[in-house]
């Protein structure tokens, strides 16, 4: 399936504000940051979580474990024609007793959400788990609801959201793509 970019709604100073808004309302709700874990899912959302990271350094001057959590084995959408994941060892710590923010970029339909809280609940069992993503584009499939979002970007089911970290693509950007009509 093609996509073609349809209009740009963050740009890098955009992204950088909300990230640095989220930071302000996790140290607010959380009462500081004691016994905190930021746990960006792989692949965009680790970048996003160090930044989230940075940004409470530099409110609070304390600073956060930050941890990377492969959800590829806990997807449900599997299937036994795709080519298998390969096991890959992340760098989680032991989640035990910690208040776990869980870190992506787009919230869409849950079910990354839910495969990440599977793998989270197999290394141990956190105080608390939030989660945080920069762009919520609506359409769940599961009853899964973010507690800091940068920014809800309603669209329809044939638009993708790209968010787009220097990173990986050189750039921070967050892009709303549209299926070209064949």
């Amino acid at each position: 399936m093609e996509y073609k970019e349809k209009a740009q709604v963050m740009d890098a100073k955009a992204m950088e504000r909300a990230i640095t808004r989220i930071a302000h309302e996790i140290i607010e709700r959380n009462k500081g940051v004691s016994n905190l874990m930021l746990l960006g899912i792989k692949r965009r959302g680790v970048p996003l979580a160090n930044r989230l990271r940075d940004a409470i350094l530099r409110i609070e001057g304390a600073l956060v474990e930050v941890g990377v959590i492969d959800i590829t084995l806990y997807r449900d959408d599997l299937s036994a024609e795709r080519e298998q994941p390969l096991v890959q060892p992340g760098n989680l710590s032991s989640v035990a007793g910690k208040t776990v923010v869980l870190v992506d970029d787009v919230l869409y339909t849950g079910r990354t959400v839910r495969a990440a809280l599977d793998a989270i609940v197999d290394n141990g069992r956190p105080t608390n788990i939030q989660l945080a993503v920069l762009v919520d584009r609506g359409h769940r499939e599961l009853p899964i609801r973010a507690d800091y979002v940068g920014k809800n970007i309603p669209t329809s089911r044939r638009e993708l959201i790209a968010v787009e970290v220097d990173e990986f693509d050189g750039q921070n950007q967050v892009l709303i793509l549209e299926q070209n009509n064949l």
